[in-house]
């Protein structure tokens, strides 16, 4: 059985459709395939450490909106819960820097490579810690 909207709802989101605004929907996270595609630069059909290491100084810089040198706990809001965040803030600082950003990325990749031969296959991102760590790099 699907739920119905009211009428009432239905027009008022219309009306912002409409009006051109964002649409009320998220997309899709990307596959992992995909996140290898996009990141491996010797086209092996794996991520190394570099490529992993790379990405994410890059998604760093992305989500340092304010352009300082370390991420506040608002910079990641969503890529970053809490927890994560206060654990890898290693100097208990309230920020991340770059440093230990990529401590976070370096041990989660550690973690995800299962077979332990130093590379990340599109199988290794969908476990629970290379979940973590496309949130890093994409």
């Amino acid at each position: 059985m699907s739920a119905r909207l009211p009428p009432v709802i239905v027009g008022i989101l219309s009306g912002l459709a409409a009006e051109g605004l964002p649409q009320l929907t998220l997309a899709d996270p990307p596959s992992a395939t995909d996140v290898v595609s996009k990141y491996d630069s010797d086209n092996d059909k794996t991520l190394d450490l570099n490529e992993v290491k790379a990405a994410a100084a890059a998604h760093f810089d992305r989500l340092n909106k304010d352009g300082d040198s370390t991420l506040e706990a608002s910079e990641v809001k969503g890529v970053l819960g809490p927890k994560a965040f206060k654990a890898a803030d290693t100097d208990h600082d309230g920020t991340l820097s770059k440093d230990e950003y990529l401590a976070l990325v370096e041990k989660l990749f550690k973690q995800a490579d299962a077979d332990h031969d130093g590379t990340l296959s599109a199988a290794e991102l969908q476990s629970r810690p290379g979940k973590a760590l496309v949130r890093l790099i994409n």
